[in-house]
């Protein structure tokens, strides 16, 4: 078997097998298949595809890369969600505990910042001491005593997939559809979930910009997921603007905690309640989404989920002291007001535009190597709909050092849009796919 064959058959539109895939990507983490072999296929699966079952073989060979999480012998069911990444999106610290307070084991492998967009990892560990490197031993341990953990991808979990995204990110084939598919795929199945929920971002701030490039990505993924035997849900979400009042890693950390006390903006608990919903559905907690709805507003009326998610800052190595201590001061020297240049209605807030003016912040970063910082990002005063005057604060941007904020102005200032009439309601969920 050659290398250069293989390029050739999907060059040409081939279908691919398993042993075929697997002599490639092996071959490459041995070093016997050179990198510009796996460039040259790569840009052929963007511009051929591949099949369904294609994405399957390629999602299972990725994820016998490396090792995956043993959750046996723990009670489940198992389930978690996967966002394809906004501006503002801290779910998951609050989906987590809520869903684990109903009785569903959440076992989540989260990322990093990168481009515009958040990182689940980031955030937790903006907590001082809070770990999300954990041994498979710890992340078994916490799952059972509360239900859930949050630990980083480790070198020995999916290799392939670190390899190929590395390689994806400067082969300008990270758009693909069976490529996104399987990366996502290879890690969430690795962590010994059953079943998943994905949350699929469409809009300017998500990385599919248009609903009917959110329709595939979801379709494909509950596709290739139910092929290798998992119970899947796509619910395809509206990132225009950004998710709640808080765009920063412990700025959203704080918003999570008011979330989980019964104060969180309604658009972010919208969304949480309809993907935690639909967990429970997938671990047969619950019977349909109404019921499941229920059941996660009443894990937050009881404190229930407050309880879990402090245990879990405890649990691994966070300070609550401290946490409490910064909750709400946790705010860099380096500030300024952003004033509304007009009267009307604010007609929107570009989430694109914002996350970029994060990266400037410190918020995320451009490259996997970039620092980020705790303490800057945006609150946000007024959201879209907002009826405001010229001269009235619309949010206060924290940053760096003050080049970043100079740095930052002109995006954020351009990221609000302004109208003589209030705009129309846009749906937050804009679609859900069910393999259930």
């Amino acid at each position: 078997m050659r290398a250069v064959d293989i390029i050739m058959k999907k060059r040409d539109g081939g279908e691919l097998s398993r042993a075929e895939m697997s002599f490639l990507l092996e071959g490459y983490l041995a070093g016997s298949v050179p990198e510009y072999q796996v460039s040259s296929w790569l840009m052929a699966v963007f511009f051929k595809g591949m099949t369904s079952v294609e994405t399957a073989e390629l999602t299972d060979v990725m994820l016998r890369s490396g090792r995956t999480m043993d959750l046996s012998g723990l009670a489940g069911p198992f389930v978690d969600k996967h966002s394809t990444g906004g501006v503002g999106d801290k779910v998951s610290l609050v989906l987590a505990p809520m869903v684990a307070a109903c009785g569903v084991k959440v076992p989540m492998m989260s990322g990093r910042a990168l481009g515009h967009t958040g990182g689940t990892l980031d955030k937790l560990e903006s907590i001082p001491g809070y770990r999300t490197a954990l041994s498979e031993a710890e992340f078994r341990s916490f799952i059972e005593k509360d239900g859930f953990a949050m630990t980083g991808q480790t070198a020995q979990t999916v290799p392939a997939d670190k390899r190929l995204y590395a390689l994806r990110d400067v082969t300008a084939t990270v758009e693909s559809i069976p490529l996104i598919t399987a990366s996502i795929l290879s890690k969430k199945v690795a962590e010994g979930a059953e079943a998943l929920v994905f949350d699929v971002k469409s809009g300017p701030g998500a990385f599919m910009k248009t609903r009917a490039k959110a329709e595939e990505l979801a379709r494909s993924l509950v596709g290739t997921g139910t092929a290798m035997g998992k119970r899947i849900v796509g619910v395809i979400s509206d990132m225009t603007e950004p998710l709640g009042l808080k765009v920063g890693n412990f700025f959203e950390v704080e918003e999570a905690m008011d979330c989980l006390e019964g104060s969180g903006p309604e658009d972010l608990m919208a969304l949480t309640y309809r993907l935690g919903a639909w967990m429970l559905v997938a671990g047969g907690v619950a019977r349909e989404v109404e019921e499941g709805e229920r059941l996660c507003r009443k894990a937050l009326r009881s404190g229930i989920a407050r309880d879990l998610f402090l245990a879990n800052v405890e649990r691994q190595g966070g300070s609550l002291a401290r946490l409490f201590e910064l909750r709400g001061k946790m705010r860099s020297v380096h500030a300024y007001e952003a004033l509304a240049p007009t009267g009307g209605y604010i007609a929107g807030i570009d989430a694109y535009k914002l996350g970029l003016a994060g990266v400037y912040l410190g918020v995320g970063r451009d490259t996997a190597a970039d620092p980020v910082y705790p303490d800057v990002g945006f609150i946000l005063e007024k959201k879209t709909g907002a009826q405001v005057v010229a001269g009235e604060l619309l949010a206060r941007v924290y940053g760096k050092d003050p080049a970043s904020l100079e740095a930052a102005k002109d995006l954020v200032a351009s990221a609000y849009a302004f109208a003589s009439s209030p705009p129309p309601p846009r749906p937050l969920v804009i679609g859900e796919i069910s393999a259930l």
